[in-house]
């Protein structure tokens, strides 16, 4: 059913909005690290009304978001190397189950690196967006923006593109919030600082993160 649902949908997106619509990746790539949250969730299932922060590596590498926002009850499902397509897919698991009063949100990174045009990123938040408010119509959900980083600078221009989007749609709806997280990544040179990065130049050290830190916070509903 999930299989025939992603497909369904992603042909309705392709028709409606009539432009080249890159392939999604096979969700199913992901099994494990489903599999390890449920196992996880089996183990101590989280109150509801929580706030999970969702999406890829950038999530998943925010070793201690559950400990810096401690007052705000934070349950981290970042799974490296997703795509909104797969957060899509995997709505349920990782967001749905867990009937949270908030959903912090990072995807698209990977998106535009795999070849997906802005509006396809958007259309995808789109789709992402009506099923929350679907499954969770109390729920508020808060997109971090696309970052900018030294590896993929020179996708910069498509990311860009793809967070004006995405914050002219989130501005038409009260239950979205944007979070601008490009512009206080960037040194005096309008560059991605070096020194917020680990070695691969993608992915962010303790500097980066607290950058996030400092910037998502005012965001977080208690």
């Amino acid at each position: 059913m999930k299989q025939f649902f992603l497909a369904f949908t992603t042909q309705i997106f392709f028709l409606v909005g009539g432009i080249c619509h890159a392939q999604d990746e096979d969700p199913t790539r992901f099994v494990k690290e489903i599999e390890a949250f449920a196992e996880k969730d089996g183990q101590g299932m989280p109150e509801r009304n929580k706030i999970v922060f969702l999406g890829s590596s950038s999530i998943r590498m925010w070793k201690d978001a559950e400990h810096v926002f401690a007052d705000y009850g934070v349950i981290n499902r970042g799974f490296g190397g997703s795509q909104t397509s797969d957060a899509i897919y995997y709505f349920d698991e990782l967001a749905g189950r867990y009937e949270p009063k908030q959903i912090v949100f990072y995807e698209g990174d990977n998106d535009i690196a795999a070849g997906k045009s802005p509006k396809q990123v958007l259309n995808d938040f789109r789709q992402f967006v009506a099923i929350m408010e679907k499954s969770l119509p109390d729920c508020y959900l808060t997109f971090i923006a696309i970052k900018p980083s030294i590896a993929r600078w020179e996708l910069a221009k498509e990311m860009k593109k793809a967070n004006k989007m995405i914050q002219k749609f989130c501005n038409k709806k009260a239950n979205l919030e944007f979070v601008d997280v490009w512009t206080p990544m960037l040194g005096t040179d309008g560059k991605p600082m070096a020194e917020i990065f680990i070695k691969d130049n993608l992915h962010m050290n303790a500097k980066g993160y607290a950058i996030w830190n400092k910037t998502i916070a005012p965001f977080l509903k208690k």
